[in-house]
């Protein structure tokens, strides 16, 4: 029987979760992600990973669910999915040549023995000097207006960096894999099995 779910719909993150060989269901579960006022970027990417999870609890009895969301963190303010064209270039055009924080929060909850861990890991990226040209093309290729920090690692993204700096580059990605196999092993559930 399949004990694992993801709670996302992003093909991304299955494919991440597949390296692992689980077999596993996933279900895009429906949460508001508005940030709560005052709420520090930490606390948001715990909630959300954590509500993800939650709100398929009711289908999965008996369950490990895995949930995960990211921010992006740029000079103080915390950034999501751009959501149009307009927005993802003019991120990028604020990053260029900058460092920017990617927090991305990984919840998973046992719905058999009603307990959860809850944790969030780090990652840094340095983005290369990038020309009007290079964000216009990066972005009309690419269409990252899904993806927190206007950009997708999966694809052309690498292209924008200079460098990285963090112990998972899954995490950017948005599962990050090391943390989730320890909390897969507290569990009861080790890949290597």
């Amino acid at each position: 029987m399949t004990r694992l779910v993801l709670a996302s719909g992003s093909r991304w993150r299955r494919q991440l979760l597949d390296r692992l060989e689980l077999p596993y269901a996933w279900a895009s579960p429906d949460i508001d992600e508005t940030p709560h006022p005052r709420e520090s970027p930490q606390a948001l990417v715990h909630r959300l990973a954590l509500g993800k999870a939650t709100a398929l609890a009711g289908e999965y009895p008996e369950h490990l669910i895995i949930g995960s969301d990211q921010v992006c963190l740029f000079d103080g303010e915390i950034l999501g999915k751009p959501g149009d064209m307009a927005t993802a270039r003019a991120n990028l055009h604020r990053f260029s040549g900058r460092h920017v924080r990617f927090l991305t929060g990984i919840a998973l909850i046992d719905t058999a023995h009603a307990r959860h861990w809850v944790d969030h890991e780090r990652y840094d990226v340095v983005f290369r000097e990038l020309s009007d040209t290079q964000i216009e093309r990066y972005v009309e290729k690419e269409r990252p207006l899904d993806s927190a920090g206007s950009f997708r690692m999966e694809g052309l993204g690498i292209t924008l960096f200079e460098r990285l700096e963090g112990r998972d580059p899954n995490t950017l990605i948005g599962l990050p894999l090391i943390r989730l196999c320890e909390m897969l092993r507290e569990a009861g559930l080790d890949p290597l099995g």
